[in-house]
């Protein structure tokens, strides 16, 4: 009889139907609850739960910091049923002045550097928000946004922050997803407040006219955007490719000797790469006219000398090192974001509109 019992409790189920079924559901999961922000706040849930715990933690700009590990075990156990190391890395990311143009949290210790070093482990830092982050949080809780039963629904957390502020532009966005990805680049707080404004006063302004207000990224390692067609199709079209430069600027030295100094870096390339590929290309007898590198970066920034040897001709050896090195690098930009629970892409314009909506 027992034995009956079970044997009716196995479905035959062709494999492609149940694939076909699981993928989708997983694919689903991974775009709408892990790795897309939303439209509205530019925040994805891990990002949202943090800043929301943390406020309720009471870890404001005029208190003391407090341990990471107190965050991310309240994160765990109250909103985000996780891996502990994906809460600390969103954490430690927000924390980072070379990620996000404006950082969300105010953290103690050893948050990682611009070389790619690591975060110390969550026991050693701490943090608490930003003045910046509380613009996100304002008024949650006076029902300005819908709430949402947690995982084990014991509690109820934001599906979406008030965001005073679009978010989304300002601080980017990267993540990849199951059959897509989005990539926004981050951008000035100042243009854009002047782009919305320019769009609340004309609501049928075009493109164009935003780009007047806000002309392209501003990333906060600095450098350079190169041309302004890779620009024109992001903001219009919602795809683009922005490239990105070094900052270099030449010095003389005594002897007619000349040297090239790197002062700010394209976004998201490390120093230390830098480093190995100019020492690749110089080991392999590729960069003749470098005598020699040095990393002269302190706290006042960055400084990566690249001194030259006597009659090589600077303009030549930074060409070169732009087409063979990280000293240039393309920025894929994609304007993609949940609006509504579904993933598609934005105009500049689009953007700005669901934000105005949203604070509406």
């Amino acid at each position: 009889m027992a034995t009956a019992r079970k044997r009716e409790r196995i479905l035959p189920r062709l494999i492609e139907e149940e694939m076909r079924e699981s993928f989708l559901n997983y694919s689903m999961s991974v775009i709408v609850q892990r790795a897309l922000p939303d439209v509205r706040d530019g925040l994805k849930p891990v990002h949202r739960r943090i800043l929301y715990a943390m406020y309720e933690l009471g870890l404001l700009p005029d208190r003391a910091h407090k341990k990471s590990a107190t965050v991310v075990g309240d994160v765990l156990g109250k909103f985000h049923p996780h891996g502990d190391s994906a809460v600390y890395e969103a954490l430690v990311r927000m924390v980072q002045d070379f990620s996000l143009r404006y950082p969300l949290v105010d953290g103690q210790g050893n948050f990682g550097s611009i070389d790619g070093d690591n975060a110390a482990a969550y026991r050693y830092t701490e943090a608490r928000l930003q003045a910046l982050a509380l613009d996100l949080l304002d008024d949650v809780h006076k029902e300005t946004v819908a709430f949402q039963p947690n995982f084990d629904n014991r509690l109820l957390e934001p599906t979406v922050l008030p965001g005073r502020f679009p978010n989304l532009l300002v601080n980017g966005s990267s993540g990849i997803a199951v059959g897509m990805s989005t990539n926004v680049p981050p951008h000035s707080l100042r243009e854009v407040a002047a782009g919305i404004k320019q769009l609340v006063i004309d609501p049928d302004c075009t493109v164009a006219d935003l780009m007047r207000h806000i002309p392209g990224p501003d990333f906060p390692t600095g450098g350079f955007a190169v041309g302004r067609a890779g620009i024109k199709d992001m903001y219009e079209s919602g795809r683009g490719r922005v490239v990105m430069r070094a900052r270099v600027v030449k010095e003389s030295l005594r002897g007619g000797k000349e040297q090239l100094v790197v002062t700010e870096l394209p976004y998201t390339v490390s120093k230390s790469k830098i480093i190995e590929q100019i020492a690749d290309l110089a080991k392999h007898g590729k960069a003749e006219d470098i005598s020699d590198l040095r990393d002269e970066t302190d706290r006042d920034g960055i400084r990566l000398v690249i001194e030259l040897k006597r009659g090589a001709k600077a303009g030549k050896v930074l060409r070169f090192l732009y087409k063979r090195t990280s000293l240039q690098q393309t920025f894929g930009a994609i304007l993609l974001a949940l609006d509504h629970g579904q993933p598609r892409e934005f105009t500049l314009k689009e953007l700005l509109e669901r934000f105005r909506d949203h604070r509406v």
